[in-house]
């Protein structure tokens, strides 16, 4: 498996970092990433329903759609992102979240997962998470809030519009869930910089792993990929 800690923080490019690996790479992969402030719809969701687009405006949160399902979830710099992707004819998306407990464990905390993969720490939400399949092979990704500002997530998520009973068959509508951030639930400080080195030092533990850092290459392709699909409206604000 290859490692990337991604140092770019803008979320169109990053969801279209997820694509280009998916479609690209043919190994094992993982990615640690993070956003500046956005809001990020699930591909069948309408975004008015979701998202306060005024809030979003006035606060510079950037509205993006991703490629998975799943609900609306918010971003910022005190969230971190987990991208798996692997090749499985028998996918077992469980396996991933067992991981992310296993990780937080080490920590001293406690969580634990729903049959949606979402994990909780007394029953508050920390994490959501969004699968894909192509052929055979499976992306896994999953948020991490550590110290995100819970009062613009929660703001950004309460969408005022009521989307028009005929139209609600076509879309799927988040499950929300009151939220907490894992920095308060630690028994010593950890600057989240920590946090995520210890997630890298984890994954290199394992025999065959390595770190990789984006070429040129595949920079130039993310960025084509970026401006032709997620920074355009007709991707992000689909009816």
């Amino acid at each position: 498996m290859v490692c990337i800690d991604n140092p770019y923080t803008d979320a169109y490019f990053n969801l279209a970092a997820e694509e280009y690996l998916l479609e690209h790479f043919s190994g094992d992969v993982f990615m640690l990433w993070q956003n500046e402030s956005s809001v990020i719809v699930g591909k069948n969701q309408n975004v008015q329903a979701e998202v306060n687009l005024d809030f979003a405006r006035e606060h510079h949160i950037k509205v993006a759609r991703r490629h998975t399902g799943g609900g609306a979830v918010y971003h910022d710099a005190g969230n971190l992102n987990l991208t798996f992707i692997e090749t499985d004819d028998r996918p077992d998306f469980g396996k991933y979240t067992k991981r992310i407990l296993t990780m937080l464990s080490v920590l001293g905390i406690q969580a634990q997962a729903d049959e949606r993969n979402s994990i909780y720490i007394d029953g508050l939400k920390i994490s959501g998470c969004a699968q894909f399949i192509r052929k055979n092979r499976i992306l896994f990704h999953a948020t991490l809030l550590f110290s995100s500002d819970l009062s613009n997530l929660n703001a950004t998520l309460n969408s005022l519009y009521t989307v028009p009973e005929t139209e609600t068959k076509h879309y799927v509508k988040s499950v929300k869930s009151p939220v907490t951030n894992i920095l308060d639930h630690l028994t010593e400080p950890l600057q989240l910089n920590d946090f995520k080195r210890m997630i890298l030092t984890d994954l290199l533990g394992n025999a065959g792993n390595s770190m990789y850092a984006f070429s040129r290459e595949d920079t130039t392709a993310i960025n084509r990929l970026k401006t032709e699909k997620y920074v355009t409206n007709n991707w992000n604000f689909q009816a």
